[in-house]
């Protein structure tokens, strides 16, 4: 697996993977032009699109209505040192959501391929070519 990623400018970026283009910027005030999510935002965005993947996955295998499912994601920050301390995703189910599937669907998101990432890191290596 590769990704291509170049500097257009303006403290932004566009990956090129599989036929796609994927941009970020950092915003106006890290003196980018905010004109995309910022890099760091879009890891917190995979974090809740992959729980969102396996939610959906677990319901529609079952014949379970998606369309009312949210996932709602906060993040708390350290004061001092400003990094992540914990991240929760909620899974906002409608009223009439079958009880007995609550527990099975919440271990189905658990296995979210993000989030097994941050918690078993890959090796992240930088060099020069």
């Amino acid at each position: 697996m590769e990704f291509i990623t170049t500097l257009p400018g303006r403290l932004s970026t566009i990956s090129e993977y599989n036929g796609f283009s994927v941009r970020t910027a950092q915003p106006e005030s890290s003196g980018g032009d905010g004109s995309a999510p910022a890099p760091f935002d879009m890891f917190l965005i995979s974090i809740a699109s992959c729980s969102a993947v396996y939610a959906s996955y677990f319901c529609e295998t079952r014949n379970i209505p998606i369309d009312e499912i949210r996932i709602i994601q906060k993040m708390e920050r350290d004061p001092v040192s400003h990094m992540l301390t914990k991240i929760t995703v909620e899974v906002e189910l409608p009223v009439d959501f079958p009880e007995k599937y609550i527990k099975p669907m919440l271990k189905s998101i658990d296995l979210c391929a993000v989030k097994k990432h941050l918690v078993d890191p890959p090796e992240v290596e930088v060099k020069v070519k």
